[in-house]
């Protein structure tokens, strides 16, 4: 794909993007959803192979599905209501259709099952686009919406997305699988959160694009698709694969690293209000995704890989870490929770 037309599809998702995040009208919201798809179905079928023009179909049918949904939602609450605006939307069956709606677009149980096979067809580069940047539209929508969508529905949804991707990455040896299983069970904890304290999943939301931005930095810079990549990764870089390490900690929320911050909040603000059981299966099911975080964290940076050569590490001809912006995004994926306090300010 040419420069000049990447740069095109790049500011048309980015359009599309804040055009929705900036929306009051159920019609513009609906639009900036539709470019945004739009936008990124040519760059997730980028390879030009049958794998990944299927992934782009998967993407294409389910979000197409769930636009169809919200504009749905919308209209039938214009036709009750006779308001077009996104905060009022007060009607039950809207508000139920809506939230299944957003369920689709962000990949949260029962609704995910595509998310693992899309990003398993598209590049590291596309898959780490539709593991951060798709997901700000959906969440500004329920951000905008939130006082009207209905709590129980909500944290159901976070606590089936915390079990499904626990268990659904259990068995995975494709990175980009185990991404995509990662990402279903930290949209479940801000789901779950999103109805009592707003301010908390939005904290979560950042530092979840952080990290997961930081690892698929790392993982298309080692060019590690499956888990007999990351043996290799010792001999390319073994200060990136040290990184590697701390984030995936960080990712599987163990303390003292950055990812425990957003959990250790969370479950502080469902205690708070009494919700005692999803509490427990949210920290259950984080149990289940640490499970393979550390596998992987073990592969990566414990576990040299059969080699008959007797050199330790591979030739290197250029520098393979692009210093600056990496280690900002290290630093603050790592390092974040003695901040904990100002950020939440």
């Amino acid at each position: 794909m040419s420069p000049m037309i990447l740069s095109i599809l790049m500011m048309s998702l980015a359009t599309g993007t804040i055009i929705t995040m900036t929306s009051y009208h159920w019609l513009l919201a609906w639009v900036g959803l539709e470019i945004n798809t739009l936008s990124i179905l040519p760059i997730i079928s980028t390879s030009h192979t049958p794998r990944s023009t299927e992934a782009a179909t998967k993407y294409f049918l389910v979000q197409a599905a769930a636009s169809a949904m919200i504009l749905f939602s919308s209209t039938a609450n214009a036709w009750q209501t006779g308001s077009w605006d996104i905060t009022n939307l007060t009607t039950t069956p809207s508000c139920t259709t809506l939230t299944f709606a957003l369920a689709m677009k962000l990949g949260l149980a029962p609704v995910h099952f595509w998310l693992p096979e899309v990003l398993q067809g598209t590049t590291l580069a596309s898959a780490l686009i539709i593991t951060t940047w798709q997901k700000l539209a959906p969440m500004a929508l329920i951000f905008l919406t939130i006082n009207n969508l209905s709590t129980t529905i909500l944290i159901t949804l976070g606590m089936t997305s915390a079990i499904a991707g626990g268990w659904g990455g259990l068995n995975q040896t494709q990175t980009r699988k185990v991404m995509a299983f990662s990402s279903i069970a930290h949209l479940g904890w801000m789901t779950a959160i999103s109805p009592i304290m707003m301010n908390i999943m939005i904290f979560n939301l950042m530092v979840y694009l952080m990290m997961t931005t930081a690892l698929f930095y790392t993982l298309i810079l080692s060019n590690t698709k499956t888990l007999q990549d990351t043996t290799m990764t010792w001999t390319v870089s073994p200060m990136m694969t040290t990184m590697m390490m701390i984030l995936i900690l960080s990712l599987g929320g163990l303390p003292p690293l950055t990812g425990f911050t957003p959990k250790w909040l969370i479950l502080e603000g469902l205690i708070t209000q009494n919700l005692i059981f999803p509490a427990t299966i949210l920290v259950v099911a984080s149990l289940l995704s640490l499970f393979f975080y550390l596998r992987l964290a073990y592969t990566t940076a414990l576990t040299l890989s059969p080699n008959t050569l007797q050199t330790k590490l591979k030739w290197r001809f250029k520098p393979t870490l692009p210093s600056s912006p990496l280690a900002t995004l290290f630093t603050l994926s790592a390092f974040l929770l003695p901040m904990t306090p100002i950020a939440l300010l």
